[in-house]
């Protein structure tokens, strides 16, 4: 599988510069997840650890590839989150119908405190754009996009061998 190792970076690769991208909005650019965006995360915070396991399997091509799928998939499961998430902003269906938040505890006052000062990030309504896609549409682009050459390249539909 000359394609193998390729495919393999990419697996690490993608989520780790879109989630390191998408922390870079929220606590440089002060832009806060709403519950469709920490859902995109978790998809890509996944995928990490699948390709962990497929570069410790190296030596062990058939492990490897299996490991490298799996992270494949769950990035297009972050990619697929992200085109639905866009279609919310963009008013083309209906999302989530309730906002979430966790406290971190404490006192009653202090619950109260911290439900106060935590950013309403509605779901529906996009608080960034770049040529008119929102992040949630280059989550679902990107992501999508690599997910698809990940599994190509698994396939053998990616190399002339």
């Amino acid at each position: 599988m000359k394609s193998l190792p390729l495919a393999r970076a990419l697996a690490l690769a993608v989520p780790l510069l879109m989630l390191g991208g998408a922390y870079a909005f929220q606590f440089i650019g002060g832009l806060h997840p709403c519950e469709m965006c920490w859902w995109q995360r978790y998809a890509h915070m996944a995928a990490i650890p699948l390709a962990l396991i497929a570069y410790a399997a190296r030596g062990r091509a058939c492990v490897s590839g299996l490991f490298v799928g799996l992270a494949g998939i769950a990035i297009g499961v972050s990619g697929g989150i992200g085109l639905f998430h866009a279609g919310v902003e963009y008013g083309w269906w209906q999302g989530l119908t309730a906002c979430s938040t966790s406290p971190a505890g404490g006192s009653t006052a202090d619950i109260l405190n911290q439900i106060m000062a935590t950013p309403i990030t509605r779901c529906d309504v996009a608080p960034w754009h770049l040529f008119g896609i929102s992040m949630a549409g280059y989550n679902g682009l990107l992501s999508g996009g690599a997910a698809l050459l990940i599994l190509m390249l698994l396939l053998g539909k990616g190399s002339k061998a």
